[in-house]
């Protein structure tokens, strides 16, 4: 389970690290695969950076505190950061995105980081 627990982590870590990454990179493609196109040469541009930055670091805060502070800490940090994908879920569909990327992706990691946590208190 210990294996099992980290590996998850590690991969919830650097999958949000790589979304930070993608919204500075390429942030069109990344609002349409959020669920709420966004135009970032309009209005939207510093809030597609903003979310790009923020979930960078969401990854590397979540890698440094497995690594320099422990399973425990990181299970504290996954259960608080579900909040997030949570609460996209509901702002895809405030907004008008659809009902699949809502719950298919966005509650779905919810879901999963959930899993991770509960994995991570149980090491």
């Amino acid at each position: 389970m210990t294996v099992a627990a980290y590996t998850l982590a590690v991969v919830l870590d650097l999958f949000i690290l790589f979304i930070g990454a993608r919204f500075l990179l390429r942030p069109r493609a990344s609002a349409a695969g959020y669920g709420v196109p966004a135009e970032p040469n309009g209005d939207a541009g510093a809030y597609l950076a903003v979310k790009g930055m923020r979930d960078g670091t969401f990854g590397l805060l979540g890698l440094a505190l497995l690594v320099f502070v422990g399973a425990r800490a990181e299970a504290w940090y996954m259960l608080v950061v579900a909040i997030v994908p949570l609460v996209d879920t509901l702002i895809v569909l405030r907004h008008g995105g659809s009902k699949a990327v809502a719950f298919g992706i966005h509650f779905a990691t919810a879901v999963v980081v959930l899993i991770s946590a509960g994995l991570l208190f149980a090491v």
